[in-house]
């Protein structure tokens, strides 16, 4: 793992550049989410933004009320950076920080769960309860 990763909580950090470009293009979840639409989802959750010097390398957002429930979703990797452990270390930042702490839920969905499984995660003990409603707006 590369030390001279840094791992930043402030939003401001985001190179909303980077980051519209890597989910909007390159994700498999995000493709062509709007500008205007990341712009929206990184001021209204808390985000983790990993950087290698001064440039944006990955990124992880949570969704939450910092009481009950959160959702992890947007961890994203740059494809040049992946295999040197930057997702790890923003799970564990992700894991460790203490807005997050005492979460009765915290959930995610992914292609790749045995990622996230050091990290607690788990199948759902009972997915026919959970529900999905779609609305109007993009897929994404």
């Amino acid at each position: 793992m590369d030390a001279s990763i840094r791992i930043s909580t402030d939003a401001a950090d985001v190179d909303l550049d980077w980051l519209h470009a890597a989910l909007s293009e390159r994700s498999y979840w995000a493709l062509g989410r709007r500008r205007e639409m990341v712009e929206r989802s990184v001021a209204n959750s808390l985000c983790f933004s990993a950087f290698d010097g001064d440039r944006q390398v990955g990124f992880a957002r949570v969704v939450t009320d910092q009481a009950t429930f959160a959702w992890v979703c947007d961890v994203f990797v740059d494809e040049a950076a992946r295999g040197q452990g930057i997702g790890r270390l923003l799970m564990a930042a992700v894991t460790d920080d203490p807005r997050l702490g005492g979460l009765k839920r915290t959930v995610l969905a992914t292609s790749s769960p045995e990622f996230y499984v050091p990290f607690g995660y788990q199948p759902l003990d009972r997915p026919e309860r959970w529900m999905l409603r779609k609305g109007p707006g993009p897929s994404d």
